[in-house]
């Protein structure tokens, strides 16, 4: 799963929200380091719900403008539980090895 995906999900993970606060709820969880333009982000959503891993809350107008919020489904729970352990799997390796002995240097 491509990281703008589980960044989406887990934006979701903790309260429905529109695509607007979407976007700034990741922009808040990386520090800025993640912004995900306009169009990526609604293409985004658009996979997430045709794949069933989100769903329409409901649907809002503010200034006139119509507004979806939008929730995981459970099988997007799921879906982000089981990536969710994955990267801390590969986390874990990552530091066991970086902690590990660096063997000598080998002329070739």
């Amino acid at each position: 799963m491509q990281e703008p995906t589980v960044m989406v999900l887990t934006a979701l993970a903790d309260a429905p929200r529109h695509g607007y606060a979407i976007a700034q709820e990741i922009k808040a969880m990386t520090d800025g380091r993640v912004s995900l333009r306009t169009g990526a982000l609604y293409g985004a959503l658009d996979r997430l719900l045709a794949d069933g891993l989100i769903e329409v809350e409901r649907e809002e107008v503010v200034d006139g403008r119509a507004r979806r919020i939008f929730t995981l489904s459970p099988g997007g729970r799921d879906r982000l539980a089981t990536e969710a352990e994955r990267l801390a799997a590969t986390a874990r390796e990552a530091t066991r090895r970086l902690s590990a002995p660096r063997p000598a240097a080998t002329g070739t």
